[in-house]
């Protein structure tokens, strides 16, 4: 191949990456543009501080946004724990060749790629149907306490959805730690679990807080797994116990979309809220973003 040759293959593939990421920014910047044009006069204080009303053609969505957070910080704080010590076990303490640890990626991958509705009948047929009712008959409830729809059970069906982003990530995080650093500990004397939680974790820390980022952004914008597990068609109060149903601003993009009386009334509504989702979702991103810039500003610090 001829030098010119070389130019030409390459600046045909640096178009052709170069397009492909145009196009990618052109997307989001058309639906943001979209969404902000159409919604942006509806975002006012009442709006955003008041319960809906008039057949939710009226009023605001302060019980969805309430519940759209609460529902991502539970998952978040339900499918942390759970996925980093299972990418823990993974990576630093299964064997090479370990049959288990195979079968935990595969299962790991299959999971990745089910559909959301099905997690949200797996929600409903074991956290709602056994896990609760099994909860009701050992406290002696004569009523449906725990084996009925709420924030508790849609959350840890978002946090087993989310889970395998979390596992991954945390995994490849985990992997970027140089083997030297691990070496070095345990030649100073550290044992495992010492070199794990003093070097291994702490130098991971941003790329953990990276798989908590995607986690978030999935599970705040799903829809399908809380409809059978805890979302409420309308309720103007807030959820006040773990076995709450809640509003959501996804499910009640959904119903004002399709079940409003009169949907070119609600249309300024609809996008208005939808604006809200994203810069909520975009606001809980943010946050980790900056905790993750500033673990890794004290790392690099810290060398």
């Amino acid at each position: 191949m001829t030098p010119g040759t070389r130019r030409a293959v390459g600046f045909a593939l640096t178009s052709l990456t170069g397009l492909a990421a145009f196009i990618i920014i052109a997307m989001l910047a058309i639906i943001l543009f979209n969404v902000v044009e159409n919604g942006a006069g509806g975002v006012t204080w009442t709006f955003l501080s008041q319960p809906p009303s008039d057949g939710m053609m009226g009023g605001g969505i302060f019980p969805a946004i309430f519940g759209t957070a609460a529902l991502t910080l539970l998952m978040t704080v339900a499918v942390m724990p759970v996925g980093v010590l299972t990418a823990v076990y993974l990576h630093e303490y299964a064997p090479p060749h370990s049959l288990f640890a195979r079968i935990v990626r595969v299962a790991v991958v299959n999971l990745a790629g089910v559909p959301s509705i099905v997690f949200g009948l797996f929600g409903l047929g074991f956290f709602i149907l056994f896990v609760g009712q099994g909860m009701d008959r050992a406290l002696g409830h004569e009523e449906m306490y725990w084996a009925q729809p709420g924030i508790l059970w849609a959350s840890l069906t978002l946090a087993v959805l989310t889970l395998p982003v979390v596992i991954v990530s945390t995994e490849e995080a985990l992997r970027a730690v140089p083997m030297d650093h691990r070496t070095a500990s345990l030649a100073l004397g550290a044992t495992q679990s010492q070199t794990l939680g003093r070097v291994v974790l702490p130098g991971a820390l941003p790329g953990i807080l990276t798989g908590a980022v995607l986690a978030i952004s999935r599970g705040a914008g799903e829809v399908a797994p809380i409809l059978f597990t805890g979302a409420a068609y309308f309720l103007p109060d807030l959820p006040s116990h773990l076995n709450s149903q809640f509003m959501h601003l996804g499910y009640h993009t959904y119903v004002m979309a399709t079940q409003s009386p009169d949907v070119e009334a609600t249309r300024p509504l609809l996008y208005s809220t939808v604006l809200v989702l994203l810069l909520l979702t975009f606001a809980l991103n943010l946050v980790a973003v900056i905790i993750r810039t500033r673990t890794r500003r004290k790392a690099a610090g810290a060398h």
